[in-house]
């Protein structure tokens, strides 16, 4: 498929509605970090290694791909900022890959649920997603892709300290397994603090929506392992799903007390957020996360009903600034976004609103 296809195509399939507590765990992410022996890693390798390992990988994935996996590929350096940010925003890349120079590209399977990184901060780095809370089915999805490419690729390993990474911090099994959440009630109640020291002792981390260095928003959080050496995949997902399944809890736990304590307040807060996306001439990402965080919790609580989830899930991804832009069909300073992002906003959720009320009518005259 061509790059438009992943450009244009809305809310990415591992984006949707139906995985295991998807009103809490918005999405699932394995990702594993492997290099080539032989070749020095990408912070010091030249351009004629950056080449070479691209074509071995690259041919590799080509060898791979069946009906199931079908895998387009792309070269970064080629692609206008713009493009690199849309996918950086769809979580297909990393923002440190949309800023290589060197030879560095992506493959990213037709459905948008695995990509391949190349030339990140290692040689690939396996990414594979799904909605929901689906760690054990991710990791198996993305360990059967690593064996079929270790058949084909020499991989960087050694005995004592299993698969060598740039960073060292990934060294050993090389998997980073992460859980998208959102979390509004443990934010609202002021508790999020102390499950964030929580998660540090149990060697967790918690980052924000585009993982190190991005900031939270929406009360969006990605919660992942920290260690990857001295434990074995299962365990590493293991601890992950027990740490988040308590999580889910103590955010259920939230919502409840807020409901029962404040309900007039919170349909107050979640109705004025839905009007404000509705009927806004001019919003700023910030304000849009936080009205799309606020009318998500109506939802969740059965407060809010005329508004389905995958309509947020796509709203989510159209607030951002590469994508407000995409849509536009030009580049846009940050006051002419805000403005395009209201507009955006106000057709997507009127048209779903008119849609559902015609129905309604057609079942009220059958």
């Amino acid at each position: 498929m061509n790059l438009e296809h992943f450009l244009k195509s809305g809310a990415p399939g591992w984006m949707g509605d139906k995985g295991l507590d998807a009103d809490i765990v918005l999405s699932t992410r394995i990702r594993l970090a492997r290099n080539l022996d032989g070749y020095r890693f990408p912070l010091s390798f030249t351009d004629h290694e950056a080449i070479q390992v691209d074509e071995i990988v690259t041919d590799a994935m080509h060898q791979i791909s069946n009906k199931e996996h079908n895998f387009s590929h792309f070269t970064i350096k080629d692609m206008p900022l713009l493009q690199r940010q849309v996918l950086v925003e769809k979580h297909l890349i990393s923002p440190l890959l949309s800023k290589k120079e060197k030879s560095a590209s992506v493959l990213i399977s037709n459905d948008e649920t695995i990509s391949v990184m190349i030339n990140e901060e290692d040689h690939l780095r396996i990414q594979c997603l799904a909605p929901g809370l689906q760690l054990i089915e991710t990791y198996a999805l993305a360990n059967k892709l690593d064996s079929q490419l270790e058949k084909h690729l020499p991989y960087a390993y050694n005995e004592a300290f299993g698969y060598l990474t740039s960073c060292p911090t990934n060294v050993g099994t090389g998997l980073r397994a992460s859980v998208m959440m959102h979390l509004p009630a443990l934010t609202m109640s002021k508790q999020i603090k102390v499950v964030t020291q929580m998660l540090a002792r149990l060697g967790m981390v918690v980052r924000g929506i585009y993982g190190e260095g991005s900031e939270n928003l929406g009360n969006i959080y990605q919660i992942s392992n920290q260690v990857t050496l001295g434990k074995s995949e299962e365990e590493i997902i293991d601890d992950l799903q027990s740490v988040v399944v308590q999580i889910i809890q103590n955010e259920r736990g939230a919502r409840e007390a807020l409901l029962k304590n404040s309900r007039i307040a919170l349909e107050d807060r979640f109705n004025r957020s839905l009007g404000t996306l509705k009927y806004a001439r001019i919003m700023t990402s910030e304000e849009a996360a936080a009205c799309l965080s606020n009318v998500r919790l109506g939802v969740d609580l059965n407060i809010i009903k005329e508004v389905p989830l995958n309509v947020l899930n796509e709203c989510m991804i159209l607030i951002q600034p590469g994508f407000v832009q995409q849509y536009a069909g030009t580049t846009l300073q940050a006051s002419e976004r805000d403005v395009f992002r209201a507009k955006l906003l106000r057709e997507k959720l009127n048209a779903k609103t008119q849609k559902l009320m015609e129905e309604g009518e057609e079942r009220y005259d059958v």
